[in-house]
């Protein structure tokens, strides 16, 4: 993922040279074929987050098109009032692009871990999230949306589902249909759609793939509900205020819905370890994600 946003990046920076790249000391190398071609439109700023938060906001004003990269808890929980005021207040486009997600950095522990990005990020006015998990949704999607005008977040995972899909619907703000069925609507987003499918092979189950939490899918999770009358978000983020807060809004009309999510409950992971150690805690592994689906059809 963070080899193909470099190759997207540098594509677009051939073609708009509007486009500037501000780096928080991370990754840095990778980006060398960019220093060596367009010197005066990407820097790396150093651990300066919130400097280099207002500095971009600072250029969008005049025209440009900013994209801030760095890790998600520094890039979101750090800078959220520069994000607030100075990019959504003035009504600003720009771009972050985050990595670590949740707990990818489970190694490195609660200082490099963000549950509440999405949660943060979407209830700002005017912004856009993406959470693109595989090579094609982050470079289609951001060349869609790096100079609309707009806000945008994308959450970087450090894993990817294993879905190939079409590039044809890989669109903004739409959903996939990955799997159908009857019993029950699950609606996961990141790169826990590989768990989903496996988990749910067995089951009556439609499956819908969200990679754009803000404009949502809300129809194609409107229809699959009532079709199913229970619904399943699987997100690995906070379960209170990202995806699943989300399709709550979406179908909190429809009369007789059952709910439930499985993410991250009130609670920091306080255990060093591994991605996979913290996902099977969580009950965000196959099995854990099957036994779910079993309690509720």
């Amino acid at each position: 993922m963070r080899n193909q946003f470099v190759k997207t990046v540098e594509e677009v920076m051939e073609q708009d040279e509007r486009l500037v790249v501000f780096l928080g000391d991370i990754g840095v190398y990778a980006f060398r074929n960019i220093f060596q071609k367009y010197p005066d439109r990407i820097f790396n700023i150093g651990v300066l987050e919130q400097a280099v938060t207002s500095l971009a906001a600072g250029i969008s004003k005049e025209h440009l098109k900013p994209v801030i990269y760095t890790i998600t808890p520094f890039a979101i929980e750090r800078c959220l009032e520069q994000i607030k005021v100075d990019f959504c207040y003035q009504r600003l486009g720009g771009n972050i692009v985050s990595v670590g997600s949740a707990f990818d950095y489970a190694a490195l522990g609660c200082t490099h871990h963000s549950y509440s990005d999405i949660a943060l990020i979407r209830s700002l006015p005017g912004t856009q999230v993406i959470y693109p998990s595989s090579e094609a949704e982050f470079d289609i999607l951001f060349k869609h949306t790096y100079g609309n005008n707009n806000f945008t977040y994308f959450r970087l995972p450090a894993h990817k589902h294993d879905g190939d899909f079409n590039p044809k619907k890989i669109q903004l703000g739409k959903g996939i249909k990955v799997q159908e069925g009857n019993k029950l609507t699950i609606v996961v987003t990141g790169p826990q759609l590989k768990n989903v499918v496996k988990a749910s092979q067995s089951y009556s189950v439609d499956v819908i793939y969200i990679h754009t939490i803000k404009p949502l899918d809300t129809e194609l999770i409107r229809e699959s509900a009532q079709k199913t009358g229970k619904v399943l978000v699987i997100e690995e983020h906070n379960a209170r205020g990202g995806l699943g807060d989300e399709v709550a809004f979406s179908v909190e009309s429809l009369p007789g819905i059952i709910q439930s999510r499985v993410g991250i409950e009130d609670q920091f992971l306080t255990d060093y370890g591994t991605y996979e150690e913290h996902c099977a805690a969580l009950g965000l592994s196959a099995e854990g994600i099957e036994v779910k689906i079993r309690s509720l059809i």
